[in-house]
């Protein structure tokens, strides 16, 4: 399993519709193959940045993810919102206390 884990700073005038960009996508990007949990989180203390965190079932399903036309008008959408450089990690996961 991959744990896909991206941080994103957003103009402070677009927080809202990163939300409902989100909002609108959320199932399918869930949806995709290989995708068994999605999140989203927003900071406390500072409203303008968010982390999504994604399981992938493998690399292959979260690069398939990547290359896909969902991801490409997705992020399209997403990347123009921004005020600073994206953040992502793909990590292994080690412990998982519940």
């Amino acid at each position: 399993m991959i744990v896909r884990i991206v941080k994103m700073s957003f103009k402070e005038e677009e927080i809202e519709n990163f939300l409902a960009l989100f909002q609108s996508k959320k199932q399918y990007i869930r949806g995709f193959e290989g995708c068994t949990f999605l999140e989203l989180y927003q900071d406390k203390h500072n409203p303008s940045i968010f982390f999504t965190y994604s399981y992938w079932e493998s690399e292959a399903n979260l690069e398939s993810y990547r290359h896909s036309a969902l991801f490409k008008e997705v992020w399209a959408a997403t990347k123009i919102k921004f005020n600073a450089k994206p953040e992502a990690w793909s990590l292994d996961q080690l412990v998982s206390l519940k």
